[in-house]
């Protein structure tokens, strides 16, 4: 794929110890991308006038270990061919929004490098034929999504996010990895490109909630909320493509690729619909204390996504795909225009005499005011949620992750210690032994 290319291309490059100009690396996005809008218009028409219902193409096996394979398979579909345009169009209109935004910054070409790998891991994720390839995507995609969060790494704040970002991701990815597994394991293929594998009652359930802790967690669904207002330290157009539009809505293409699962699972479809009912009200509630704009428009993502997850759980296919673009392109314009958007609200508030109308009065009405006291201190504490997945989820895998670390460094420094000793010396050791046990 193009954008593949392009991140092999100049990471070479930056490798070499040279950095290409400004312009040449935005008109080379540029034409990238509007290259790749026009295959995937091509593959759109191919689909429709030919009637067939996807247009697959595999590469063989990437390994083979025993009876397990690993399939390169392609396939673009009405399912995934919505969401190829939407990353080819969005991701090349943030190129060259971002080629203004990041003008001179010491930074640009590793933003551009990022941006590239990030739309070939999306374009991976949304093409890809078995759960395996989808895999692959999907850890490029959290991979670049945890860099640009730490973007501005000489400030201690985006690197400590992206490190929270990290361990969330991580931690729910193995429920990705397990449903692949198991898949394999119950039905001997991940592959889908002939139709999902059939499964029973009780294997759907346990795929499908393995599959939702995947989901859940890529598109920051309740318990995993905390870590997107930490995800807004990156710059603005990432945070634009990655949580208004495309990272974000991963998750619930998972749970759409996947939905013929679901239904065959009532414990995973009301699992669903219960994670993003939860979702929807915690992030309304929380939005409207949001003190920032990025962060009370990530809360809204958030708010939506719910809504989107409880559509798929209700077995509606074309409604949360429509769903998805329609806020995606909506949410990606007010990322980018957030500081505008300020700026024509302090002009309307000013030109009203400071009189705007508040929202949210019918909370005043419904609600006693004791209720509203405690909702708004649970919102601004975002339920607690996100002290909850730090004492309990994070910190613990941290303390795992360093304890295991030194373990590492002991065992380094006994094997080169062991290695530096002279063979004299262990020969004068070992007679001293046996004279000793002699």
């Amino acid at each position: 794929m193009a954008p593949g290319a392009l991140f092999a291309l100049f990471s070479f490059l930056w490798l070499l110890g040279w950095t290409p100009p400004e312009r040449y690396l935005t008109r080379v996005t540029a034409v990238v991308y509007l290259l790749s809008s026009v295959i995937v218009a091509g593959l759109t028409w191919s689909l429709y006038a030919s009637g067939e219902t996807a247009i697959t193409i595999s590469l063989g096996d990437w390994f083979v270990v025993h009876n397990y394979h690993f399939p390169l398979e392609l396939m673009a579909d009405r399912l995934s061919l919505p969401f190829l345009a939407l990353t080819v169009i969005l991701v090349g209109l943030i190129g060259q929004f971002s080629a203004t935004y990041l003008h001179q910054d010491p930074g640009f070409e590793r933003f551009y490098i990022l941006l590239h790998l990030f739309a070939f891991g999306a374009l991976v994720v949304f093409a890809a034929g078995s759960f395996d390839l989808i895999i692959v995507g999907w850890e490029m995609v959290g991979l670049t999504s945890v860099l640009l969060i730490s973007f501005f790494n000489y400030r201690r704040g985006p690197v400590e996010n992206a490190l929270h970002v990290f361990v969330v991701y991580r931690a729910c990815d193995i429920g990705l990895i397990t449903a692949a597994y198991l898949l394999h394991h119950f039905a001997e293929t991940s592959s889908f490109v002939n139709g999902m594998p059939h499964l029973t009652d009780g294997h759907a359930s346990l795929v499908g909630l393995f599959l939702l802790l995947a989901a859940a967690g890529k598109s920051a669904q309740v318990p995993f909320c905390g870590w997107l207002p930490r995800a807004m330290e990156g710059p603005t157009p990432s945070s634009a493509i990655f949580y208004g539009a495309l990272s974000i809505h991963a998750g619930a293409y998972l749970l759409l690729r996947s939905q013929s699962i679901l239904l065959a699972s009532t414990t995973a479809s009301v699992a669903v619909i219960a994670i993003g009912t939860l979702t929807a009200i915690h992030s309304t509630f929380v939005g409207r204390t949001c003190a920032d704009a990025k962060t009370s428009l990530a809360c809204a993502s958030l708010a939506q996504l719910g809504v989107v997850f409880v559509e798929i759980g209700l077995g509606f296919t074309w409604l949360p795909v429509l769903h998805i673009l329609g806020h995606a392109m909506v949410r990606t314009l007010q990322f980018l225009r957030a500081p505008s958007m300020l700026h024509d609200y302090h002009q309307v508030h000013a030109a009203s005499g400071g009189h705007l109308e508040k929202t949210g009065r019918h909370y005043d009405y419904y609600l006693p005011e004791p209720v509203r006291i405690w909702l708004y201190r649970m919102a601004m504490d975002r339920g607690h949620l996100d002290t909850l997945l730090e004492n309990v989820f994070i910190q613990p895998l941290l303390q795992l992750s360093r304890g295991l670390a030194r373990l590492d460094r002991i065992g380094l420094t006994k094997s080169e210690g062991a290695a530096n000793v002279p063979p004299t010396i262990h020969t004068t050791l070992r007679a001293d032994e046996g004279v000793r046990n002699g």
